[in-house]
């Protein structure tokens, strides 16, 4: 998911009902322990350089983050974009 929406956001398009689609999948799961760092990284990117806000997709990702003990599995590039989207 994170790899189809970030090409989408890197070519310049935007696709308002696949980011919507994307943003209810990923904010209907129970735990977002299964997307590695990077790769939430590039969700929360794609979305604000697509111009798809989604609060509660943002909600969702910065709750998991703050959840977590650590960030040191996240590289700063990763949370560099994450605090930029």
């Amino acid at each position: 998911l994170a790899n189809i929406i970030w090409s989408f956001s890197k070519a310049g398009e935007s696709n308002s009902r696949l980011f919507n689609k994307v943003a209810g999948h990923i904010i209907a799961l129970n735990t977002l322990g299964e997307f590695n760092p990077q790769a939430l990284a590039n969700i929360i990117w794609s979305f604000s350089k697509a111009g798809e806000s989604n609060s509660r997709l943002f909600n969702k990702v910065a709750g998991h983050i703050i959840a977590l003990n650590t960030l040191g599995e996240f590289n700063p590039q990763a949370l560099a974009n994450i605090i930029w989207s």
